[in-house]
């Protein structure tokens, strides 16, 4: 299933990218409020960058040796990381520095209508997410909402999804709903 779902992303277009990189923004922009944990996209990943330039606080992910995430904060500056990945040069904050941001931007190569999430298949998000606590959002091309992925014991599922053309579509219900406010454009 990855490699298929990567080789549907080959073929997209700058403009295809672009689109997918503005509906992110526009869609998740609104919930942004103190941290936000996000990751830098790469090649044809759902495109962050306009998000991670438009936030005042936000926490990227640093790829360890045993293939877990911890975090720094994003200065308009990435350096090369562990296996071809980018990260901010800055200090590192701990594998627990997710915990506090209100929501959780992840890459995936597709995502059911459960929160199951396909990833790359390192599982290095799996295990940073067991102790988020916000909202995590996966951003995704069109086409890539499925309808059913077979999760795995380690898999954690995230509550909404970003699709252009979609806005936000909100999968599973967050622990803490009801307590408190709800993010902007949560309605089911």
């Amino acid at each position: 299933m990855r490699q298929q779902a990567l080789l549907r992303r080959s073929p997209l277009t700058a403009d295809e990218l672009g689109i997918t990189a503005s509906a992110v923004l526009t869609a998740l922009r609104p919930w942004a409020s103190g941290p936000v944990a996000a990751y830098a996209s790469q090649a044809a990943e759902p495109g962050t960058r306009p998000l991670l330039t438009a936030l005042d606080e936000v926490l990227l992910p640093v790829l360890l040796a045993d293939g877990d995430l911890d975090w720094a904060r994003y200065e308009g500056e990435l350096v090369p990381g562990l296996r071809g990945t980018c990260e901010p040069p800055g200090p590192r904050l701990g594998r627990d520095a997710v915990a506090d941001c209100g929501l959780v931007v992840v890459p995936a190569l597709a995502v059911d209508r459960f929160g199951t999430r396909l990833g790359r298949g390192g599982g290095s998000y799996d295990r940073a997410l067991v102790r988020a606590t916000g909202w995590v959002v996966a951003a995704l091309h069109p086409g890539e909402l499925v309808e059913h992925l077979e999760p795995e014991p380690h898999d954690v599922p995230v509550h909404a999804v970003v699709v252009p053309g979609r806005g936000v579509v909100r999968l599973r219900p967050h622990p803490l709903d009801g307590v408190g406010e709800k993010p902007g454009g949560m309605d089911p």
